[in-house]
């Protein structure tokens, strides 16, 4: 039903919004009407419903780039009673870029970067007089990503989006100018405890929480993901570096529009999710089934459509699986509709937020034929808000105003147990904001009323956010027959077990829970505790469910001394045909390398390197970790140095491959002792490497020992290796070794044999050169003269070199290496004869897999997810797809940038940062290379404005193989 609310002699509204409601398909068994359209609201983003029935609204003119202070938090009032709003109160104006808004106290939180402010009314006018920064010192440089979307969670904490590309000033409280301000990071905190603190997870533009307070989360091409662990307990323990915290929940990533003439994307159509935002649980009570539960809504404004999906159980976490095939919940033909936010209402209703604009894209993911034809501000002083409800439902009553805000306190205790979460969350935020004595009683007898779960549950945290939950109601939520209560009993128990030690004991029966997410859970929480007995229930947990890496990340993240007692577990049990006992191993002996004295690793390490039939097995992972975990130390431990022997013999004659290379990892990090025995062994290892008859693998492990010292003494030996007749890993070797003698011989060498070398060796040839500032100077002078070719080098070698620190030598390199601008204008007006020409998709996608699957996907299929799935551009203008193949660097995707790291050892990394937590990133190269980087150990990060795709695509494929590849491309197969 759209066409119940065309009173237009009476309406607010303007005729254009009327007419709008033509333009939308809905999934039967609902109707949508609108509430609220301009002149009324203008350029709306984010709404909330206060308990008097007050519906303010951010506006957000300013968008995309208008700083000037156009931003306002209106409110809207139904003044006839009808259901529609047809008054309009500026409640607070002269924001720069307002976000989001929450009621909080008596008044609102709003969030406009780089601030947070609290605004409230006291005078009854309408209009904010109080206008207090809360939280500053957010960043402002991406609009996409900025601070955003506040919701009040289950555990009454106050949860604010925020996706890190920038680099704020740094998140901290307005008057704390003396404490310590945390990183950019979606952020939680409780304004009247003055607690802040970082969130594992990561989101753009919404949030939502179920009815349990699970977390999830969303992104512009991730359109649901779940926020798995967080943040206390990975940082409890500063050794383990965890490289995620979230999981994706969607198996898929279309949408399928019905746009008419739609705007520059949507060319096809079927698309893919490029804007999703505005994730939202539907908690409301009020919808037909099967949407009544256990159904998230997500808005993806360039598609024009709001897309539905059921949340199902997976484990610890959830699947998101589509309803709908082919087609949408809603779906709009107009190209201006821009539904970007939902709101469940006190009527059980979702409202709809309707920013309505032409343009919705940031300009910086915009080309410039496309910037130059648009009017990024084409459809200012719009906006619409939409009512979706059952198709016959009433008129919402709530307009006419509320009474929850003088509610008695039993009125609000009785309203926890309500279907409708507007209800329970707003009744739970009044209870703990008055903390009224006389609602004890009736909260602690609705924590135990056996008819609601969703009464007990928030009965529990209104407790709890009072300070007066009793440990006899925790201990009996921890037997509650409802799954989600025990999980949730058991967060609370861990607020307390200081307070209440007995509680521990409590918790220890639900180690044989059925359900896996409470015995996930218990695992975290009992990470807490040191104890045999909780020790031993930790083992157990873990390996009831050990193929689980969720459940490996919550036993890893107990504290460090834990880590043995477990390793000896996991030894113990070890099964080499299940490939999660030795990722435990490794991740278990990093965190003893990292954190133990040396008499606790020499006993792994002897029993490690000794030859046994068991030699390969979990013996290499645990030397692994532990040369791993060393390696992070900024002092060796005392002591360590007792095992060079042993080590050393195990590098040479080892029968097991992997054990040589464990041995040798470790002595990488702790070094060779002086003395005889280690020139015997030096000799040793010299012969071999000379040795033609010795298999390939251990002359170059035998060359990498040699590098183990100064390995001038050596450097004949080294260049006799580096010829075509031998074998390829014993010159890559040889020539690792040799790049380590001081001074430019290595280089110079290097460049007399330039033409011999073949691509693989060239490649590590010029790594060679970067080592120092005159090897540079020296490769740069080669370039220069045309004895190495620009080709030669790799992208990520050009990224390296552009970055340098010696502004010099930067210069030249960019100089060097970085085609002009118009250089690139003039590739691409060349191709422009391409978009003519038929293209043939067959042909495309050899051509694909021949040149972009070593760094892109298709739909999750064909190549290597490195950069951007490519089945998201499938949609786009051809001439825009091609563009950005021929100049990257003009639109990078957001989170495809390349990142300098640099660490406080003195050395550097480039990639991009395909993962990140509180205490750890996940670097990620074109070659396929992952490196998970613990943040004690990074001494500056710096974004490098560069993509990691190469240009010079052009000189590899002819246009008619571009016109094939645009062709495969847009068919998104």
């Amino acid at each position: 039903m759209t066409s119940g609310c065309h009173n237009k002699s009476a309406s607010p509204f303007s005729e254009s919004a009327e007419e709008d409601l033509s333009t939308f398909q809905l999934e039967p068994g609902f109707k949508i009407e609108l509430i609220a359209s301009e002149p009324l609201v203008r350029d709306p983003v984010d709404m909330t419903i206060d308990e008097y029935g007050r519906m303010y609204v951010v506006e957000m003119p300013g968008m995309p780039l208008n700083k000037s202070g156009l931003g306002k938090v209106i409110m809207l009032s139904d003044t006839s009673g009808d259901g529609k709003m047809d008054k309009r109160t500026v409640f607070a104006d002269s924001l720069i870029m307002p976000s989001g808004v929450t009621r909080w106290k008596k008044g609102i939180l709003v969030t406009d970067p780089p601030k947070v402010y609290y605004m409230e009314d006291t005078q009854g006018d309408g209009i904010a007089d109080i206008k207090k920064v809360v939280l500053t010192g957010f960043d402002t440089s991406n609009l996409e990503a900025n601070v955003n979307n506040p919701e009040y969670g289950l555990d009454n904490w106050v949860y604010l989006a925020d996706l890190p590309v920038g680099g704020g000033s740094g998140i901290r409280y307005a008057d704390d100018t003396a404490g310590t301000a945390l990183p950019e990071s979606s952020v939680r905190f409780r304004p009247d405890r003055r607690q802040l603190e970082v969130l594992s997870g990561q989101t753009q533009f919404g949030q939502a929480f179920d009815a349990w307070g699970n977390h999830l989360l969303v992104n512009n091409s991730n359109h649901i993901f779940q926020n798995v662990v967080a943040t206390r307990y990975l940082q409890r323990n500063p050794d383990l570096v965890a490289p995620s915290a979230i999981q994706t929940l969607a198996d898929h990533s279309e949408v399928f529009p019905i746009t008419k003439n739609p705007e520059y994307q949507m060319l096809t159509n079927v698309g893919v999710f490029t804007s999703a935002c505005g994730l939202a649980t539907y908690l409301g009570g009020a919808f037909p089934d099967p949407y009544n539960h256990d159904v998230t809504f997500v808005c993806e404004p360039v598609s024009n459509v709001v897309h539905v999906d059921r949340l199902s159980s997976d484990g610890v976490t959830f699947k998101a699986n589509r309803i709908l095939d082919h087609k949408e919940f809603l779906a709009s033909t107009d190209p201006y509709c821009r539904l970007v936010n939902m709101y469940t209402g006190p009527d059980g209703a979702l409202y709809v937020v309707d920013f309505y604009r032409q343009v919705i894209e940031g300009p910086e993911f915009m080309s410039q034929e496309v910037l130059d034809s648009v009017d990024l501000y084409n459809g200012t002083h719009k906006g619409r808000i939409y009512r979706i409800s059952a198709k016959d439902a009433a008129a919402p009553e709530w307009t006419k105003g509320l009474e929850l805000g003088n509610a008695t306190d039993q009125q609000l205790v009785e309203k926890l147990a309500d279907k409708n979460i507007w209800w329970r969350r707003n009744a739970q935020r009044l209870l703990v904001d008055r903390k009224p004595a006389g609602a004890v009683p009736l909260l602690t007898e609705m924590a135990q009323n056996t008819k609601s779960p969703m009464g007990r549950l928030h009965a529990l945290w209104t407790l709890e956010g009072m300070d007066t939950l009793s440990s006899a109601l925790i201990t009996r939520a921890l037997k509650d027959p409802e799954a989600g209560i025990r999980e949730n009993a058991i967060k609370l128990a861990e607020l307390h077990l200081s307070a209440d030690p007995s509680l521990a004991a409590a918790l220890l029966p639900l180690k044989d829970d059925p359900d896996r997410k409470v015995r996930f859970q218990l695992l975290l929480t009992l990470g807490f505790l040191d104890t045999p007995e909780v020790n031993q229930i930790r083992q157990q947990l873990l390996f009831r469910d050990i193929n689980d890496k969720w459940v490996q990340l919550a036993a890893l993240s107990a504290s460090s001394s834990q880590a043995t007692a477990l390793l000896d577990a996991v030894l113990a049990k070890f099964d080499a045909g299940n490939a999660a006992y030795a990722l435990l191993v490794k991740s278990l002996s990093a965190i003893i390398g990292k954190s133990q004295p040396a008499a606790v690793m020499q006993p792994y390490v002897r029993e490690a390197t000794a030859v046994s039939a068991a030699q390969g097995r979990w013996q290499a992972p645990l030397l692994e970790g532990l040369a791993e975990g060393l390696g992070s130390r900024k002092d060796l431990p005392a002591g360590i140095e007792a095992e060079r022997a042993l080590l050393m013999q195990s590098c040479l004659e080892h029968p097991a491959m992997p054990i040589r290379e464990g041995a040798l990892n470790i002595l990488k990090v702790i070094g060779l002792s002086p003395g005889a025995q280690t020139q015997k062994t030096l000799q040793k290892a010299r012969q071999m490497a000379a040795d033609a008859k010795l298999p390939e693998e251990q002359r170059a492990g035998a060359i990498d020992f040699l590098a183990l010292q100064s390995p001038a003494s050596y450097s004949s030996l080294l260049k006799s290796l580096i010829v075509p007749r031998e074998p390829l890993p014993v010159q890559l070797a040889a020539l690792r070794a040799l790049s380590l003698v001081p001074g430019l011989e290595v280089s110079q060498y290097i460049l007399q044999r330039w033409l011999t070398l073949s691509p693989e060796l060239r490649n590590a040839a010029i790594n060679a050169f970067m080592s120092d500032d005159r090897r540079i100077d020296l490769l740069l002078n080669a370039v220069a003269s045309g004895k190495i070719n620009t080709g030669e080098i790799s992208w990520s070698q050009s990224v390296r070199l552009r970055s340098l620190g010696n502004m010099e030598l930067r210069k030249r390199a960019r100089t060097l290496l970085t085609q002009k601008s118009d250089e690139r204008e003039n590739v691409i007006k060349d191709y422009r004869a391409a978009l003519s020409l038929k293209g043939d998709a067959a042909k495309g996608k050899a051509i694909f897999q021949q040149n972009c699957s070593v760094c892109h996907q298709v739909r999750g299929k064909e190549g290597r997810a490195f950069g951007p799935d490519l089945g998201t551009v499938h949609a786009w203008a051809p001439s825009d797809i091609m563009i950005n193949i021929l100049d990257p660097n003009r639109s990078i995707a957001h989170g495809y940038d390349s990142w300098d790291v640099s660490l406080n050892n003195g050395e550097s990394a480039q990639g991009i940062i395909s993962e990140e937590t509180p205490t750890a990133i996940t670097l990620s190269d074109a070659n396929g290379h992952t490196s998970n980087i613990a943040r004690q150990d990074i001494k500056s990060l710096k974004a490098l404005k560069l993509s990691p795709m190469p240009l010079g695509l052009e000189k590899k494929i002819d246009k008619q193989q571009m016109a094939d590849l645009l062709s495969f491309l847009r068919q998104g197969e």
